[in-house]
């Protein structure tokens, strides 16, 4: 990460990520694993299996996509404020193949009002650049930890 958090503010982003992950069985149930986070950053990884092979044999863009936009979520949702996705969009770079492991990394570029920008990086075991995803977040109604 390339700034220390205020400790704060740190908390609240880890407490914010164990209340989400609570509640997101798509991320659990791919095998994904929440590697890191901090306040408008997160880092969560995954091994692409047999059953996420393409007709090509490689990793399937959806599952590489999902990878990126649990780590946007992740990121965007630090601050207790729940947020969604408005808009996402992912260039792929290279074609991952099944026992290949996955690292998203998410990173907050703009926070505005309630929309937010995030870009996402994913990479291979080796740091080969995989996909590049963009998310833009619109925060909504309530928070993770409650009132």
């Amino acid at each position: 990460m390339s700034r220390r958090p205020d400790p704060a503010d740190q908390v609240l982003a880890e407490a914010c990520a164990a209340a989400l992950w609570a509640e997101d069985k798509a991320s659990r149930e791919l095998g994904m694993a929440l590697d890191r986070v901090a306040p408008g950053e997160a880092v969560l990884s995954m091994t692409v299996s047999e059953a996420m092979a393409n007709g090509h044999g490689t990793a399937h863009g959806g599952y590489i996509f999902t990878l990126a936009d649990s780590a946007f979520a992740y990121a965007c949702n630090a601050r207790n404020q729940r947020t969604v996705a408005q808009h996402c969009s992912i260039t792929y770079l290279a074609s991952p193949v099944a026992g290949d492991r996955l690292s998203a990394h998410a990173v907050e570029r703009a926070l505005v009002g309630r929309g937010g920008i995030y870009d996402v990086t994913v990479r291979d075991q080796t740091g080969r650049v995989v996909a590049e995803f963009r998310g833009h977040s619109r925060t909504v109604k309530g928070t993770l930890l409650g009132e």
